[in-house]
């Protein structure tokens, strides 16, 4: 991994698998810092990631040094493959496990053919509304801002693309599954939406991003190792 300091300014793109519990924010300084450590770059070194990961989350993220930073936008906005856990029957403010459960419904009625059929019907274009605790702006503040305030806000539904919603493990109240999806889908708000379809409530409980295009964290590193090779 270890590279001539002009190959991180002139650019590269760096596949790191972010850990559970980091925030993108962490792993970036964390490979910006190791850097810089390593080779002295001016505070003006440009380091960048391509699509934020939430804490609860791990897998690729794709981060941008020197001039591959203007890739950034290009990278963004390739397709995406993630591979999780709804739970179902019970939901939670946040639609994952940042927050507390707030409500539970009935699991008796739904079988395993109802999964696959209400899986298909998220497939192709459709519309969905981000979680309330998102970092969206709205009114010059971000989402999960306004629901930590106890605000109520309304949010509009943007529109987006599933390629593909397989699923992949059946052991009610958990259904894993592989998506694979367009720029700006969020899953926390697929895995609530698909409890409300079973008739049910659902909310994330594991997420992995493991592909951006033909980027895949197969090929990614941990912030820790990428420290050590260097």
């Amino acid at each position: 991994m270890s590279l001539p300091a002009e190959a991180y300014k002139e650019g590269q793109i760096l596949l790191i698998d972010k850990p559970l519990t980091w925030s993108s924010f962490q792993a970036v300084n964390k490979i910006k810092y190791a850097l810089k450590r390593k080779y002295q770059f001016p505070k003006t070194f440009k380091i960048g990631h391509a699509g934020t990961l939430d804490p609860l989350a791990t897998g690729l993220l794709i981060i941008c040094t020197g001039k591959f930073t203007k890739k950034i936008p290009e990278i963004q906005g390739q397709t995406k493959e993630y591979t999780g856990t709804i739970t179902v029957g019970s939901t939670t403010p946040s639609y994952d496990l940042e927050t507390e459960v707030d409500a539970t419904f009935p699991t008796a009625h739904i079988t395993e053919e109802l999964i696959r059929a209400t899986a298909q019907t998220f497939e192709g274009e459709i519309m969905q509304k981000p979680p309330v605790f998102s970092a969206i702006k709205k009114d010059g503040k971000r989402l999960y801002e306004h629901a930590r305030a106890g605000e109520e806000v309304e949010i509009e539904a943007r529109k987006t693309t599933i390629y593909e919603f397989e699923i992949t493990r059946i052991d009610l109240p958990e259904i894993d599954f592989r998506v694979t999806c367009s720029k700006g889908t969020y899953i926390r708000s697929l895995a609530y939406d698909f409890g409300k379809a079973l008739q049910s409530g659902g909310h994330l409980t594991a997420l992995r991003r493991t592909k951006i295009g033909d980027f895949d964290v197969t090929n990614g590193i941990t912030p820790i190792a990428f420290e050590e090779q260097l």
